[in-house]
């Protein structure tokens, strides 16, 4: 038998010869509806093979020797930002006092003036100028019988009104207005603070800390350690002509633990049908609001914060080592870049919250109809953090909901499937149409 006969009888597609078709109205609607179906049913595979889902996964962080940066947006309107310190600390001994660098003080105008932002460049209360009035170069500074500041002006010497309070900061003594301290009453120190005593401040910016537990607290004055306990200098804080004194009233407009989404990432996932990321990764304290006429109390926010990465599509193509190439691994991160790799994918953070309040003052809170809660006396007013890490990490990955043999599959089922029923439908007309003709006939 020759070939072409032989390859004849495996044929499963059997045609029918032209002559013995018949073609009706009924076929040719149901033709054109079947098409359509076949269209929908393939632009929905398509639109389900583009869309991208985001799984969360839960892991252990075997992260090690991490930093993390801490974004944070505060104003205080009852206390001048002189009086106003940043102070960070950890569980692994690494201190931070009087945080600068990175963090920003905005001046802001008393309450009664709308409690508006004054300019920047008011913002140095020892200007350049006030500075430079009494720096010849022969001037020495007397520091008062405390050991003088390294890094200062001059060797030995307290050449500014800040080094002579760094240096009485060292030693433990309390500093108050720098009364016949030279330094303070050249640049006017206490003239320039009393005459901010009714303004508010804002304190905005972002700090880097060791991926630790620990804390960090916006305090009244300078802070030093005394027999190994951290204190601060209240004197200027409680010993003010302001009527009622200052207050830690204040209102979180911003904290967050790492860095922000970016915006397209959130673009993406926000909205209508929004994923379990977008719905869980908010930042509980924002436009948090606390107000207090007692100036001897305190707030405390106990946070726990969850490390979490967002992961989009091909960042394992993109990736070097932890996501970022050698070379800037080994180079230092500026602040506020700190999570962002150059595979796309983002380190950041999230973290809840739960916060008390006390009077320094002692006492219970048979107000608040708790007279079994009591408070014990002592400690510094202020506004404390207090953060732990969790030992799981929360990583959100992007992947297609349809790989691309999974679309051909569904395209090849949709078309198959929809002419089938479509053939169905089209012999069922077709055969109750001859069986109606033959009733009339008859």
């Amino acid at each position: 038998m020759p070939p072409k006969s032989r390859l004849t009888r495996l044929d499963a597609f059997a045609k029918t010869v032209e002559d013995a078709r018949i073609r009706t109205s009924s076929g040719g609607i149901v033709t054109i509806a079947s098409l359509l179906v076949v269209l929908y049913l393939v632009w929905a595979e398509w639109a389900d093979y583009r869309r991208v889902d985001v799984h969360p996964e839960l892991i252990v962080d075997k992260s090690r020797g991490e930093k993390m940066e801490i974004h944070l947006n505060i104003s205080f309107p009852r206390v001048p930002c002189e009086l106003l310190t940043l102070d960070v600390m950890d569980l692994s001994g690494e201190q931070q006092t009087g945080v600068m660098h990175g963090v920003n003080k905005v001046r802001l105008a008393p309450l009664a003036e709308g409690g508006r932002a004054i300019e920047v460049k008011a913002l140095d209360l020892h200007s350049a100028d006030e500075v430079a009035k009494h720096l010849d170069p022969a001037y020495c500074g007397n520091c008062y019988g405390a050991p003088s500041p390294p890094g200062g002006k001059k060797a030995g010497c307290c050449q500014t009104c800040d080094e002579v309070r760094e240096a009485y900061a060292s030693v433990s003594w309390a500093f108050g207005l720098g009364e016949n301290v030279e330094q303070c009453e050249l640049e006017g120190y206490g003239t320039r603070l009393n005459e901010q005593r009714h303004e508010g401040c804002r304190i905005e910016g972002d700090i880097r800390v060791n991926k630790v537990a620990g804390n960090f607290h916006i305090a009244p004055g300078r802070s030093f350690s005394n027999m190994n306990v951290h204190v601060h200098d209240l004197n200027n804080f409680f010993d003010t002509p302001v009527p009622g004194g200052h207050t830690f009233s204040h209102t979180i407009h911003h904290l967050r633990f790492g860095p922000q989404l970016p915006e397209a990432v959130t673009k993406k996932l926000g909205g209508k049908g929004a994923t379990p990321w977008t719905n869980h990764h908010v930042n509980p304290l924002d436009a948090t609001e606390q107000a207090t006429d007692d100036p001897a109390y305190n707030y405390m926010y106990f946070v726990k914060v969850v490390s979490t990465a967002y992961l989009p599509l091909g960042w394992e193509r993109k990736a070097t080592g932890l996501g970022m190439p050698a070379q800037m691994q080994e180079e230092p991160i500026g602040l506020g870049l700190y999570g962002h790799r150059t595979d796309g994918s983002v380190e950041t953070h999230q973290y809840s919250a739960t916060s008390h309040k006390r009077s320094l003052n002692g006492g219970d809170e048979a107000g608040e109809g708790h007279k079994e809660v009591l408070h014990a006396r002592g400690g510094i007013p202020g506004v404390f953090f207090s953060y732990d890490i969790s030992p799981m990490k929360v990583i959100n990955r992007e992947t297609r909901a349809k790989s691309l043999a999974g679309f051909l599959t569904g395209v090849c089922a949709v078309i198959g499937g929809t002419l089938t029923v479509a053939a169905a439908v089209d012999r069922g007309l077709y055969e109750g149409g001859r069986r109606v003709n033959k009733l009339h006939q008859t």
